[in-house]
């Protein structure tokens, strides 16, 4: 009997441990220069694929479930064609001016021009589009993975 209370104890105290690694592991305090020394790449999970894009995850992984965070760094003059993601996502503009616009095409006259500080929604499955301007602009954008991004027209999704 006590050798199964301690192997039941050892069980618990690994299961309770775990946990504990798991939290410490969401533990996060990134300051910009932090985010700058992440790993940076192009092309993830979760974003539009377009050349010259930048995106650094900052927490979680947006190809599988659970929560994500991800930085997008959009250089200047950048168009982003209409498509849709299959979860629910909400982004805040750190920098420079994001051209965001909801609609089956990217149509100037949807955008609202978004300064940093600003705050949106990409509901799922819901078509939306971007653009920058000569500034570019660099968006956090959150979501609970996985993710997927499905342009409206095929034609339109970025070539690998």
């Amino acid at each position: 009997m006590s050798r199964r209370l301690a192997s039941t104890g050892a069980a618990l105290l690994l299961i309770a441990c775990a946990g504990l690694a798991s939290a410490q592991e969401r533990l996060l305090r990134l300051t910009p220069s932090d985010i700058e020394g992440l790993v940076q790449g192009g092309a993830t999970a979760g974003t539009s694929g377009v050349a010259g894009i930048r995106t650094t995850v900052l927490f979680g992984n947006p190809t599988k479930a659970g929560p994500y965070t991800i930085a997008l760094r959009a250089p200047p003059n950048v168009r982003i064609a209409a498509h849709n993601h299959r979860d629910e996502r909400t982004a805040v503009v750190v920098a420079g001016l994001w051209r965001f616009g909801y609609g089956r095409k990217a149509d100037e006259s949807l955008v609202k021009i978004l300064p940093p500080g600003s705050f949106y929604s990409e509901p799922a499955g819901v078509e939306h589009f971007a653009m920058t301007g000569p500034e570019g602009a660099t968006i956090y954008i959150s979501g609970y993975g996985p993710t997927s991004t499905d342009y409206v027209e095929a034609a339109n999704a970025p070539k690998p």
